[in-house]
């Protein structure tokens, strides 16, 4: 257990299944005299076991006087309804319900219980599917608050302690089918891999260790590169061709602020070099006047999507998850994050949806005195253009609510002690990895 990535005197969050790994983790941070509590997450997706898993946590918890949150979704109907797989919608509810349960119980992290075997075979997935040392870094042991302090622990030690101190444990019944590629690597790579050394899991993890050390350092040569040689209006396009291609690529790739595949950064590099331009997902990159330009070619649209209130909805374009609820009265600080807003009940004109900005939004957000398009607020904001289509917008019937980072819509901006209260939060999306 890295007890590192653990607060002394701060409450962790357990993120509990009821399966083995979870239980050891539970177990042992009260057995080491942290302050804990517990989180489990239903997907809606195993029926009688699922809700007989909730049960099974649920009790242990009120047997030992650990403070417990829970809360069942619909997996299955989340992926459809947002065109995502069922694995990244499920990562993407349990992630979101994690959050919000960690700032209920004021804790200071989120454990999860990813383990060596996790580590390593998600290493193998990475490999399998081609990627850099980013991706061979396997699982990284902190995200945000999120902990992950198992990734040295084996599967044998696991068994072992919970048979030595008597700790019952559920098992998934989907952990054997071959439909998940996850089980498959688990049931046939690792095995192969454990026959030519007994302790695969912990040497992939120290490989995946030493990688991620290396991809840290590149990344921040790369970033002190940028600091010398980029501003507001590009890149020196001579001077990002002339660099090593590990310390280019990672430039282009920070420039990019996402994502790209190795034929789109050998693109880029050949426009540096050579002129011209590439065009990679959402973005025309082109060199103009010795620099290299990164902007909007064109964004992913957004399309318009209804949020249902209480619930949530999944926005892959603009990598983020927008959930509402409802609220009795609305808090006292409610001025401080612009991904966060508080809207009357009875100034909600219809409906609310998700959808991208279009030609002429505007509205009068609340302090600013006046009303604005959207246009002009990104321009003051220094929000650059080829990221302003990629922005979600909040509106119900009659025009916008909201836009993250600004505050809301005047005609609808709860105040402090309002009664009838929506609130709405805008999360990134989680990527993957746990």
């Amino acid at each position: 257990m890295d007890t590192e990535l653990l607060p002394r005197d701060g409450l962790i969050l357990c993120a509990v299944s009821g399966g083995a790994d979870s239980m050891y983790l539970l177990a042992r941070l009260l057995e080491l005299g942290y302050r804990v509590a517990a989180a489990h997450y239903n997907h809606g997706l195993r029926g009688a076991e699922a809700d007989r898993d909730e049960r099974f946590v649920r009790e242990f918890c009120a047997g030992r006087g650990i403070a417990f949150f829970s809360e069942k979704g619909d997996a299955a109907a989340f992926a459809a309804e947002n065109g995502m797989g069922i694995e990244a919608a499920a990562r993407a509810l349990r992630y979101d319900f994690l959050e919000r349960a960690a700032d209920r119980a004021g804790a200071a992290v989120i454990a999860t219980a990813h383990t060596a075997g996790d580590n390593a075979e998600t290493l193998l997935l990475h490999l399998a599917r081609g990627t850099g040392l980013k991706g061979l870094g396997g699982i990284p042991p902190r995200r945000g608050r999120i902990v992950r302090p198992m990734l040295h622990v084996t599967r044998a030690e696991i068994e072992e302690y919970l048979k030595s101190h008597g700790i019952d444990f559920v098992i998934d019944s989907t952990n054997s089918s071959e439909a998940y590629a996850r089980n498959r690597v688990r049931r046939g790579a690792v095995p192969a891999l454990e026959s030519v050394n007994p302790a695969f899991a912990a040497a992939a993890g120290r490989t995946a260790e030493l990688l991620r050390r290396d991809e840290a350092y590149l990344t921040e040569l790369a970033r002190a590169f940028l600091d010398e040689h980029a501003d507001e209006t590009g890149v020196d396009a001579a001077a990002l061709a002339a660099q090593p291609w590990p310390v280019a690529s990672r430039a282009v790739r920070l420039l990019a602020g996402r994502d790209l595949a190795l034929e789109h950064v050998e693109a880029v590099l050949k426009a540096a070099g050579e002129g011209g331009a590439a065009d990679v997902p959402g973005l025309r990159v082109a060199r103009s006047c010795g620099k290299l330009v990164f902007g909007a070619e064109e964004a992913p649209a957004i399309p318009e999507r209804a949020l249902p209130v209480p619930g949530a909805v999944a926005v892959p374009e603009g990598g983020c998850l927008v959930r509402a609820e409802k609220l009795s009265e609305c808090p006292r600080d409610v001025h401080k994050s612009y991904n966060i807003f508080f809207f009357q009940c009875e100034n909600i004109c219809g409906s609310i949806s998700v959808a991208g900005r279009r030609p002429g939004d505007a509205f009068r957000p609340a302090g600013r005195g006046c009303t604005k398009k959207l246009k002009q607020l990104f321009r003051e904001a220094g929000v650059p253009a080829w990221e302003r289509d990629g922005r979600i917008v909040l509106r119900d019937e009659e025009g916008v609510l909201a836009v993250p980072g600004f505050p809301a819509a005047e005609r609808v901006c709860a105040r402090p002690g309002d009664r009838d209260i929506i609130e709405i939060e805008v999360r990134p999306l989680p990527g993957e990895g746990g």
